[in-house]
């Protein structure tokens, strides 16, 4: 048994009422612009225009803070260590006084005293700027602070803890710029 099925092959058939256009809707929209549709053309000209020129205005403002930012970054990394190195220079003048007055000395404890004082001007120094000696004494071990290169078993001192340094740490902050040498106590 066949079905007949009425079949459509136009599918743009009635597009214009589905729409409810007419003819006359349609000759309308193509007519010239009214004046109040002008006015309201030129308005939304203008508005985009400023827009525009708010856009281009912060674009130029954009590039100008990019590039200072880019130019503040690059002196920073060229002259960053300025500071330091001004702070630095006192230490240096100190060596050629100490190197000057040492020439004629014989006396081994004044080249001590020497030493010893320019060595506590350089801590001084590197502690204002903010250098901070990594503690090992007494402390457990911490693999961010410290690097164990030797591990002693021992009963003296509690299991994980630092025997002995072999090397300063140093920080920065919260940065560790050098961790401290140590070694480690384990069981026996």
């Amino acid at each position: 048994m066949k079905h007949s099925k009425k079949h459509d092959d136009n599918p743009f058939k009635d597009m214009a009422t589905e729409e409810n256009l007419t003819t006359e809707d349609v000759s309308k929209n193509t007519e010239e612009p009214s004046a109040d549709n002008s006015k309201e053309l030129d308005e939304l000209k203008t508005k985009l225009d400023v827009l525009n020129q708010q856009y281009i205005r912060l674009a130029a403002d954009f590039d100008n803070y990019r590039k200072r930012q880019e130019s503040e970054r690059e002196s920073l990394l060229k002259y960053g260590s300025e500071n330091a190195l001004k702070k630095m220079l006192d230490i240096l003048d100190n060596f050629e006084r100490g190197e000057k007055a040492l020439e004629n000395v014989e006396d081994c404890q004044t080249v001590k005293d020497s030493f010893n004082l320019v060595h506590k001007q350089v801590i001084d120094t590197l502690q204002k700027l903010g250098l901070e000696q990594i503690v090992t004494e007494n402390q457990e071990f911490d693999p961010n602070l410290h690097d164990a290169v030797m591990q002693t078993p021992t009963e003296e001192v509690e299991e994980n803890h630092i025997i002995s340094e072999l090397q300063k740490g140093y920080k920065l902050a919260d940065k560790v710029l050098r961790p401290a040498l140590v070694n480690v106590a384990t069981k026996p």
